[in-house]
């Protein structure tokens, strides 16, 4: 069991920085999303959240329909630092600014931005930097999407000078403009690979935006474009709140968890009726059933728990599908197999979405005892 000192740390997180907790004791990746006029605030709290939280350099791959497969793989490199894993806080390293990457951790974000980062300009010297966060990944080629796909998988990506690794602690973190959860979503596979979504609603705030504007007096006004706002600027000498180490003993923690067999058949019928759900056409797939396990154990640890409870499974359940579920549309329902009208099964599903979906089944489904 962890000890009290780091639960507590745990527990004074927000729920943007659980998700990005959860991501990295899984060494998977996340979906992020939030309504379009907030994407830059999101974007700014979560430069923060890899800085000051984890201790991990980042950068933003602005993406748009003319995004290449060159200007993808140059936006993700940082100037290589000889630094303990730690130590994400050294100023003597510049970085220049670029249209599709914004300047990482390690560097003072400056108010306007300059010449495009040329493909041929990569070296031995760069290297991935250890959170990417790719804005309005929805919006590229879908080359693009599969090029990042391919990064996830193999963890690594060829330039045109070298072949370059991503680092052990890698996350990568789509952020999407979405009006709920259940509407971000990039291509397919790229889609299913992806560990769990979050929906962040603006009404909750961004804690670490608004500390580090009350204690500078910046002011927070979106200029729409995050290379050019200078917010994100503080170089902090204090360690990262949570420890790569402290991160690595949650992992065999989670990887320790026990569940019940009752608990394991408790898991499988709410897969089962997810499938079979009349608004279901896809998303149910083998690799979410790996990642719902993989998220029922990994939360156990920081409930001061060892073993799975039923709560956790449908508290997972909500993380690991909302991305995926894809809605059947009316025509398409089964129930029309059988004679039904079709204006009768668009007034049923009439403002379902995958919420809906996940909150009926775990209605439906029933927990053990």
């Amino acid at each position: 069991m962890a000890d009290d000192a780091l639960l507590a740390k745990v527990h004074a997180l927000s729920d943007l920085e659980l998700a990005v907790l959860l991501c990295l004791i899984s060494r998977e990746h996340c979906l992020v999303s939030t309504p379009s006029d907030a994407i830059d605030d999101l974007l700014q709290e979560l430069q923060l959240v890899a800085t000051k939280t984890f201790g991990l350099s980042w950068v933003i791959v602005d993406c748009n329909p003319s995004t290449t497969l060159e200007d993808f793989a140059a936006a993700l490199l940082t100037p290589h630092r000889q630094a303990s894993p730690n130590d994400h806080f050294n100023s003597t390293n510049r970085h220049e600014p670029s249209y599709f990457v914004s300047q990482p951790s390690v560097s003072r974000p400056r108010a306007s931005s300059g010449s495009r980062l040329s493909p041929l300009s990569t070296t031995a010297s760069s290297s991935i930097a250890n959170v990417v966060f790719a804005k309005n990944l929805d919006l590229a080629p879908q080359t693009v999407q599969i090029q990042a796909l391919e990064l996830l998988r193999t963890r690594r990506i060829f330039t045109r000078t070298s072949v370059q690794t991503a680092p052990k602690q890698f996350l990568f973190i789509p952020v999407l403009e979405a009006a709920s959860g259940g509407e971000a979503r990039v291509t397919p596979h790229l889609n299913d690979f992806l560990y769990i979504a979050y929906w962040h609603d603006p009404d909750d705030g961004f804690v670490n935006l608004e500390e580090a504007d009350a204690g500078d007096g910046a002011d927070t006004a979106s200029t729409g474009s995050v290379v050019k706002r200078g917010t994100v600027e503080e170089i902090s000498t204090a360690p990262p709140l949570i420890l790569e180490t402290e991160i690595s003993h949650l992992g065999t923690l989670s990887q320790q968890a026990q569940i019940d067999i009752e608990v394991v058949r408790y898991q499988m019928n709410i897969i089962s009726f997810l499938r079979m759900h009349r608004a279901v056409s896809a998303g149910i797939t083998p690799a979410a059933t790996k990642h719902f396990d993989q998220l029922m154990r990994c939360l156990a640890p920081l409930h001061r728990l060892e073993y799975v409870t039923p709560a956790l499974v449908g508290l997972a359940a909500r993380k690991v599908y909302l991305h995926r579920i894809q809605l059947t549309p009316p025509e398409k329902e089964r129930s029309m197999q059988w004679g039904s009208r079709v204006e009768a099964v668009e007034a049923v599903l009439e403002d379902i979405g995958p919420e809906d979906v996940i909150e009926d089944v775990l209605g439906m489904v029933t927990a053990p005892i």
